[in-house]
């Protein structure tokens, strides 16, 4: 019987769109035919309930290595490939080619017939480094398949490649969970609880790190507040930027029209989606091209919502957006244009309609996590 081990170091309970991306295909393959060698998400006492708590819940058999970082050494490689022998897999995916993808020789050696390994934004950073390249291309060599979320991290990663290798890569985006993402999420209640009911709702839901243009939005408010005076700027997520964010309102004298929601639990995001009125995320690329956008599922879960989106320009992010049809893609980290586009969609309730109907359309003809999970059982 074929089954599939998987690699990774992002999985959940861990957060984030990679571990959201892995969870959500591992939940539409066959789990009698699915083993996952994981890490730890966090070593306290908590994390390791947390982790241990989830793990029991999932249909499919989930192994944790005690460390909180997987890496290819020995003693996980060993590790690895008893799971891989243990179970009997035939088909190995690494959840994260760089550096877990090392360890494929091994594995095919232990009798893996078929090795893929998907790339994100961090694995287009690899290429632009020269040691980092050289890792990345020998992982290229030794893998059937490395899959790629768009046009934008396919041309860098393949330049690091043999033509070989460059010529197998298979694009397999994360995908939208197009019933749980609807219109009418439950929007209503959150604009209710947060006393929003009546006023115009630009929504950000995203990790707060400088990469993905919060404090852009921040900077924007002021123009548009003087097109759309009641508007308000919800923010949703948490993370290390947040103080800086809350001193960057305060000092643009914005603070009284911007909402910080925190984090949020997973079965609450539709709803803060749906708050909106205009999503917007004008991510921009950091660090000469190491920090950047690998795609964006934020816009397409907002699509999904019927909601027209905002996206910066970084890497990826504009392979989540028809620019012009379910949104428009700006300059990451210009207010001005940012703030045009956001002018231009709260005083225009019959565009943002249109445009939110065309996203809804488009995740249901593109982006469902069935049809790319079909995908990724043909490359396994």
């Amino acid at each position: 019987m074929h089954k599939t081990l998987i690699v990774t170091n992002d999985f959940p309970p861990r957060p984030g769109g990679i571990q959201a991306f892995l969870h959500n295909m591992a939940l539409r393959l066959d789990p009698g035919r699915l083993v996952v060698y994981a890490s730890t998400w966090k070593r306290s006492r908590e994390g390791v309930a947390a982790t241990a708590a989830f793990d029991a819940e999932q249909p499919f058999t989930v192994v944790r290595d005690r460390t909180t970082m997987l890496l290819p050494t020995p003693a996980v490689t060993r590790r690895a490939v008893g799971l891989l022998r243990e179970h009997g897999c035939t088909s190995v995916w690494f959840g994260a080619a760089a550096p877990l993808g090392l360890m494929a020789p091994a594995l095919r050696r232990a009798g893996a017939e078929r090795i893929v390994a998907t790339t994100h934004g961090h694995e287009a950073g690899w290429a632009q480094l020269p040691a980092a390249r050289q890792l990345l291309r020998r992982i290229g060599e030794s893998t059937d398949t490395l899959t790629y979320l768009g046009a934008y991290t396919r041309e860098r990663i393949a330049g690091a490649l043999t033509p070989e290798a460059a010529a197998r890569m298979v694009q397999l985006p994360p995908g939208v969970d197009e019933k749980t993402f609807h219109p009418g999420s439950g929007g209503d209640e959150v604009r209710a609880r947060l006393g929003l009911t009546d006023r115009p709702v630009v929504v950000c839901v995203s990790r707060l790190v400088p990469r993905k243009g919060q404090d852009t939005l921040i900077r924007a408010l002021p123009a548009v507040l003087a097109a759309e005076p009641d508007t308000v700027l919800l923010i949703v997520g948490g993370g290390p930027y947040e103080k800086d964010l809350r001193r960057l309102a305060h000092d643009t004298g914005v603070a009284g029209s911007v909402r910080f929601t925190g984090s949020v639990p997973w079965s609450e995001l539709p709803a803060h989606y749906g708050a909106g009125d205009v999503f917007a995320m004008p991510c921009r690329t950091r660090r000469r091209g190491l920090d950047v956008e690998g795609l964006g599922i934020v816009y397409l879960e907002a699509s999904a919502t019927g909601l027209p989106v905002v996206a910066g320009d970084s890497g990826g992010a504009p392979d989540a957006v028809l620019d012009g049809e379910t949104g428009w893609v700006v300059p990451g980290g210009t207010p001005g244009p940012t703030a045009d586009r956001l002018i231009t969609l709260l005083g225009d309730a019959d565009l943002r309609r249109r445009m939110g109907e065309r996203g809804r359309e488009w995740v249901e003809q593109k982006w469902r996590w069935d049809l790319l999970a079909e995908h990724l059982k043909t490359l396994l």
